[in-house]
């Protein structure tokens, strides 16, 4: 019984292990030395064990290819990457250009910048054609630099194993390639419209230079002449003052125009001083007309009449006779209250008179023209009203001189310009041929006497 019962474990066991080993592995781990290639088969001592098989001798060398595929790769996109930097920062560098440029615009001249190197995007020259031949040898150098590129790495080697053993190639990466395309559009787009800027602003900078030389020349044409036109009337006055305007014949285009207007006006006195021998009647030395008023105020002597003060289109007749050809000063006051008026002839009163547009305000804002009467507001003249002979010193006030200021004016001993209208030579301007010359008035009369 004993000897079944040994028998029995032993077939049982010898069993158990026979199954184990058909069924089970054993691995054995070695250890790999520093730097030695994994898969590498080495010995329990670390010494590589060498093998014969074709298979492991094809995937090692597969593995080292593939690593140094990988470390190319790694260097020629890191290569790329330094290119898309430079030309992001060559792009920055035009927009910098181009916003600093429309600053420049609206600040108007603006300092000179740093220039950078040659065939750079630095800050443009400030000459508009020089910025030009600048930015097209940029755009040129930049489409270089690109094709180089692309014909240096449009290829680089593949992973993949042909089947005899040799390393294919494959294209550039669409993503990459499809990048730089449109970071070198977009750059070509800004400097083709930097471009189109430039050459409208020099054409712009051309229009403007050369109508700033019409100006600059009719400016000095109206100089000359200016110059000429005083060169002939001898107009070298020694003040503004002693000059005299001269109107020779009877006509409807000669006249003389104070550039200054009338205030509006409750009196007023006007003096001049009138040289003339015309016949019949001297004309119209002055007239003032307002809109809807051509007769204002006007002093004329019309034919064979005597000598009128018109207000308003009112008519008064005053005792005054100046048509022997000698200087004669003459001097005519008004006032609204009851129309009153004065009439004085050298110095002396020769006549006075009453309800002359009495309560009437003298309107502002018209016309006074010398030598002329006025039909409308400074115009439509009749020649044979005009004034034919030599005027000076017309001046006039707001209110009514009293006797012993027109003595003093009329006998040299004052002089009183008028507080409206004083007689300077920028206040007189002459048309049609009448003439402005020196004069003083008092030396002159003298020596007429």
């Amino acid at each position: 019984m004993f000897t079944l019962v040994v028998g029995l474990l032993y077939l049982v066991s010898g069993r158990t292990v026979q199954s184990q080993d058909a069924t089970g592995s054993r691995f054995v781990c070695n250890a790999i030395p520093p730097g030695a290639e994994p898969g590498c088969d080495y010995g329990p001592t670390g010494n590589r064990v060498q093998s014969s098989s074709p298979v492991e001798d094809e995937l090692r060398n597969t593995i080292i290819h593939l690593r140094e595929t990988i470390l190319q790769q790694k260097e020629t996109i890191v290569s790329q990457q330094g290119t898309i930097k430079e030309l992001n920062s060559k792009l920055a560098r035009c927009e910098t250009v181009t916003e600093e440029t429309s600053q420049g615009k609206s600040r108007g001249q603006g300092t000179r910048r740093k220039e950078y190197g040659k065939n750079t995007m630095g800050d443009l020259p400030r000459d508009p054609s020089e910025s030009i031949d600048q930015l097209g040898k940029t755009m040129q150098t930049l489409k270089g630099r690109l094709e180089n590129l692309e014909q240096q790495s449009v290829r680089l080697p593949n992973t993949n194993m042909s089947a005899g053993g040799a390393s294919g190639l494959t294209p550039l990466p669409p993503e990459l390639r499809e990048l730089l395309r449109q970071r070198l559009g977009a750059l070509e787009t800004r400097l083709l419209r930097k471009v189109a800027e430039l050459e409208e602003e020099k054409s712009r900078l051309y229009n403007e230079t050369a109508a700033h030389r019409q100006r600059t020349e009719s400016a000095l044409n109206s100089l000359l002449e200016r110059i000429i036109e005083l060169e002939k009337s001898n107009n070298a006055f020694k003040s503004p003052e002693d000059f005299k305007v001269s109107l020779p014949l009877r006509t409807n285009y000669l006249y003389g125009r104070i550039k200054k207007s009338l205030p509006e006006m409750y009196a007023f006195t006007v003096c001049m001083w009138l040289k003339s021998s015309a016949s019949p009647g001297i004309g119209t030395p002055f007239s003032y007309g307002v809109p809807g008023q051509a007769n204002e105020i006007v002093l004329i002597e019309w034919g064979n009449n005597p000598i009128e003060l018109l207000v308003n289109d009112k008519v008064a007749q005053l005792p005054l006779s100046v048509s022997d050809g000698r200087w004669h000063h003459i001097c005519i006051t008004w006032t609204t209250r009851d129309g009153f008026w004065e009439a004085y002839q050298d110095g002396e009163r020769q006549g006075t008179g009453d309800n002359l547009a009495p309560w009437h305000p003298i309107k502002p804002g018209g016309a006074i023209i010398l030598g002329q009467e006025q039909d409308i507001v400074g115009g439509r003249f009749d020649a044979t009203q005009a004034f034919v002979g030599e005027l000076s010193q017309f001046n006039m006030w707001d209110r009514v001189l009293r006797p012993v200021d027109i003595m003093g004016l009329a006998n040299c001993s004052a002089y009183m310009p008028g507080n409206v209208v004083p007689w300077i030579d920028a206040n007189v301007e002459v048309f049609g041929g009448a003439t402005k010359a020196a004069l003083e008035i008092c030396e002159d009369r003298a020596f007429d006497s």
